[in-house]
């Protein structure tokens, strides 16, 4: 049974209260009594058997000190609720009404950008902050993290072990900014790891303190230095207090031919690739890529990545060699494990939903032109929306001949099949470090939607025939392995001798 955007908003509600409540380690009634709510009552909320309403939201809030995270989950349902009709007038927002109460810091903008020069990647970040609490602030926590190896944990582990991040080499600076006035802000370390820092920016230097009141704001920027030998492909922001607007700015030689992509991801969605499109522009001899979001959700985590294809060593393993696999979840396709791919996806309602549906297609033609540059596909290739993150019944199926527009297929399910049939080895976006030999019947007939929601059937056959029924196969949670003869073994890609060569017929 699939449930509802609603559904899973107002799951996520109970969920961040019940974090923050077992964080605090509170019982449910000692929570109840300092909110002025009955007990049951919150039983029943963190239980989905209520509702929240914005009154016990404000209160749960103020009382967890959750930094906007239960408010924040409590506008995400409360704006799904309103879109639903649940009532007829909404009044519109005050300003800052999309403040929580008791939140302290916010960041209402900020701006990062990571310059790599010399062999040496230089981050710069600025934040516009506000104090929407009730004591001054005087200290501000930032994060380093290096990942050489990001797609390979343990060979990163033990680089970082051999040639631990040193203070030294971050070269960090802090100012606040005023105008043209910039004052230097002290810093404290907090957490020393080998590739993993925390430190405090402090509201003071040599000369004086200069708190950040309630009710203030300031701008503060902070830069350091990372050699290449200790930074890899990839720059991760997360959203840890509230955020009003996230803009994220690479700039890389134009002479490594630089291409970059990002996927993002937050406690109630798995990973999947960013929602809008990087924008890229040159600029004399280097590439800019830019990205931003508005109100990012909090816990959410955006990462840009990219690779240098004119130095494509950069990006091996020991061996010399990529595993096709990362290059895929780099892309932001899901890989076998994910729980996404082992769930029936949700069919649309058209026309209601054609505009969504018309989202999602969009999003997979997207990646299909992502592919097109790390892979030949002379086969022709699929992909489902299941593999791109999301959970509803669209796939599109692009034949060899790249001259012939992609099949769009919406709630497809094969309706009958020949009783002919063959086994060809098939690759999977999902799965790509191997192949399989699969049997597949030479001709399908699939019944799929039109956006108007009128149904047809089509016949697909031979090559099409088994790209359709892979894709299918996706959208009912299986993957081919499912359907290989038992004990037939899998190939490891690099074993496999007929890439670029078209099925035999």
């Amino acid at each position: 049974m699939t449930t509802s955007p609603l559904d899973r908003a107002a799951d996520s509600f109970a969920a961040e209260l019940a974090r923050h409540r077992t964080g605090r380690g509170l019982s449910k009634k000692q929570l109840a009594t300092l909110m002025g709510f009955d007990p049951s009552y919150v039983s029943h909320v963190e239980g989905r058997r209520h509702r929240p309403t914005e009154d016990f939201a404000r209160r749960a809030e103020a009382v967890l000190e959750a930094s906007g995270a239960i408010w924040q989950r409590f506008r995400e349902y409360d704006d799904l609720r309103h879109a639903r009709g649940d009532r007829a007038h909404r009044e519109p927002p005050a300003p800052g009404q999309w403040l929580p109460p008791g939140t302290g810091l916010i960041v209402e903008r900020e701006q990062a950008t990571l310059t790599y020069l010399d062999d040496t990647y230089r981050c710069v970040i600025r934040r516009e902050l506000y104090n929407a609490g009730t004591e001054p602030v005087t200290r501000y926590l930032v994060r380093v993290a290096v990942d050489r190896y990001p797609s390979d944990p343990g060979r990163s582990n033990r680089h970082h072990r051999e040639h631990p991040l040193t203070f030294a080499e971050l070269q960090l600076r802090a100012h606040r900014l005023d105008g043209d006035e910039r004052e230097a802000m002290h810093w404290r370390a907090k957490h020393d790891r080998d590739a993993f820092k925390e430190i405090w920016l402090l509201f003071e230097n040599a000369d004086r303190r200069f708190p950040l009141y309630p009710g203030d704001r300031a701008t503060i920027e902070y830069a350091y230095h990372v050699g290449a030998d200790k930074w890899g492909p990839w720059f991760q922001r997360a959203v840890r207090v509230p955020t009003r607007h996230l803009a994220v700015r690479l700039d890389l030689p134009a002479s490594l031919d630089p291409q970059v992509w990002g996927a993002e991801t937050s406690l109630s969605a798995e990973e999947g690739p960013l929602r809008t499109p990087v924008a890229r522009r040159d600029e004399g001899d280097r590439m800019i890529f830019d990205w931003a979001t508005d109100e990012p959700p909090l816990n959410a985590r955006y990462r840009m990545q990219w690779r240098f294809r004119a130095r494509p060593e950069a990006d091996a393993d020991e061996s010399g060699r990529v595993r096709p696999s990362d290059r895929m979840r780099g892309l932001g396709i899901l890989q076998r494990g994910a729980d996404l791919l082992r769930q029936p996806a949700q069919p649309f309602d058209l026309p209601r939903e054609e505009q969504t549906a018309r989202d999602v297609v969009d999003r997979l033609a997207a990646a299909l032109l992502r592919l097109d540059e790390l892979h030949p596909f002379s086969k022709g290739v699929g992909i489902a929306a299941p593999q791109i993150g999301i959970g509803r019944a669209a796939a599109l199926v692009r034949p060899p001949d790249r001259s012939v527009e992609p099949v769009v297929l919406f709630n497809p399910r094969v309706v009958d099949a020949s009783p002919d049939a063959d086994e060809q080895y098939e690759g999977c976006l999902s799965f790509f470090d191997h192949r399989g030999l699969v049997p597949r019947p030479l001709r399908i007939d699939v019944e799929h939607a039109h956006l108007d929601g009128g149904r047809i059937i089509t016949s697909f056959e031979y090559g099409m025939a088994r790209l359709v029924a892979h894709e299918i196969d996706h959208l009912e949670g299986r993957l081919y392995v499912d359907r290989m003869t038992p004990g037939m073994p899998l190939v490891p890609v690099e074993e496999y001798g007929y890439s670029g060569q078209p099925w035999r017929y």
